[in-house]
């Protein structure tokens, strides 16, 4: 890497780290999971940089989600399933908002990693269905049905379908 491309790919990093983080972490639920998902998408965008500078934060949000999707492959393959209780929302924090917050992540935690990535890119981060068909390298079928699926699982788990997108 010269030294131009050094002091560009240092200024996307310095500007849009805590963005992807964000993204990171609203996958994985977990704060050490996100910074592993951001540093290999770093990683591998610094590889790259000379490729997709041009839209280099997308290029990162596709490394995001699909390393996410992989590493959730790879655990299910070796059957490593989490027995951990989710964390009771009502504990943290009392007021009402927050609860909401709270309850809304723990239950997309409960998501298989496909149809969290897609609600995340659809209602966190208003992309179009043709726009998370790219980043995650499928159809837009399959984002509608992959969305559907996840949507109703949300409702049910939620119990209030007042303020849900359909």
């Amino acid at each position: 890497m010269d030294r131009t491309t050094e002091v560009e790919f240092t200024a996307f990093v310095a500007g849009r780290t805590h963005a992807l983080f964000r993204t990171a972490y609203a996958l994985t639920g977990n704060q050490h999971a996100a910074e592993d998902l951001l540093q290999t998408a770093l990683a591998k965008l610094a590889l790259a940089w000379t490729r997709v500078s041009s839209d280099p934060e997308a290029y990162a949000r596709r490394i995001i989600y699909r390393e996410h999707v992989s590493i959730w492959r790879r655990m299910w393959k070796r059957n490593e399933v989490s027995t951990a209780d989710p964390p009771d929302p009502r504990g943290h924090d009392h007021t009402g908002a927050a609860l909401d917050r709270v309850l809304l992540r723990t239950v997309l935690l409960t998501l298989p990693p496909r149809q969290r990535a897609v609600i995340i890119l659809r209602f966190l981060e208003d992309r179009s269905e043709q726009e998370v068909a790219d980043i995650l390298g499928c159809s837009t079928g399959t984002v509608g049905s992959q969305a559907s699926r996840a949507l109703a699982k949300l409702r049910a788990a939620l119990g209030n379908t007042e303020g849900v997108a359909r």
